[in-house]
């Protein structure tokens, strides 16, 4: 089965739509996405400069033109940056393609999925544990606005969830223990042992990455909105400055069961100068 770039995501409430934005500043390392739709003007954060020095470098060599948005799923967020999306069929289905290379993780916790963030995709799960991006596909944020019960909510299943990710990530790396209690049909030293697993997850997950909003990340959901199950997962390294509108309307077109858009949502990226 194909593996297709894709977000680890803690699907938990249905989202509706949310609206917001920020001015320009003089200085800033700015690029147009050119649409069909309309321009979405995006600043580069200068602190993921890994990040911001390969997009501007797949700018300045044309690689997005004519790239599509090809996953996009309305109130979650629009994904393009696939080569092969270029010359693909209708309904082919797309999301592995990329440069080549991967780009090291930039998880900077002033950084979240507010509405209009971009970020790069990457895989997920034990086969990627630095959580390196993929090397040209992005995402923009669409979300939605969430009420503080909602983030509250949210704080304890993500926890829930990670921590058992995490065991799960452990447990793999102790299969050959495992098969053996299993050989031995210990179910007694089987038990014990993950109990102990879990354990010492608990106390690594607790000590340094329980997953926590922060004023500023709860006072963004529960006014211009996002999707806060992502943050500390994936690199974001800028955010829409102009066109937040532009976002909604490819947010919202018609997709197949692969949230491929049924008619193609062509880009043309360029140097703001």
């Amino acid at each position: 089965m194909k593996r297709i770039l894709f977000f680890t995501v803690v699907a938990l409430f249905v989202i509706t739509v949310s609206c917001g934005g920020r001015s320009n500043k003089p200085g800033e390392t700015q690029v147009v996405i050119h649409t069909d739709f309309g321009d979405i003007k995006m600043k580069l954060y200068d602190d993921t400069p890994k990040h911001r020095d390969n997009f501007l470098k797949l700018v300045n060599e044309g690689f997005y033109n004519d790239l599509l948005f090809h996953r996009v799923i309305n109130h979650f967020m629009i994904q393009g940056g696939d080569p092969a999306s270029k010359n693909s069929k209708p309904g082919e289905m797309l999301g592995n393609g990329g440069p080549g290379y991967t780009v090291p993780a930039e998880i900077n916790p002033k950084h979240f999925h507010k509405k209009g963030a971009v970020a790069a995709a990457r895989i997920g799960g034990p086969k990627n544990p630095e959580k390196n991006s993929s090397g040209s596909q992005f995402y923009i944020v669409q979300g939605r606005v969430f009420r503080p019960g909602e983030l509250d909510t949210l704080e304890i299943t993500i926890n829930k969830q990670r921590k058992e990710m995490m065991l799960r990530d452990k447990l793999i790396a102790e299969n050959e223990k495992l098969n053996e209690f299993k050989k031995n049909n210990d179910k007694v030293g089987f038990d014990i042992f993950v109990a102990q697993m879990r354990t010492k997850v608990d106390s690594i997950y607790d000590s340094g990455n329980k997953f926590s909003l922060s004023k500023e990340q709860r006072d963004a959901y529960t006014t211009v909105g996002g999707y806060p199950s992502l943050d500390g997962e994936y690199s974001v390294f800028g955010e829409v400055v102009e066109g937040l509108d532009v976002v909604d309307k490819i947010a919202a077109v018609k997709t197949n069961n692969a949230n491929r858009p049924e008619a193609d949502v062509k880009m043309k990226i360029e140097l703001v100068k």
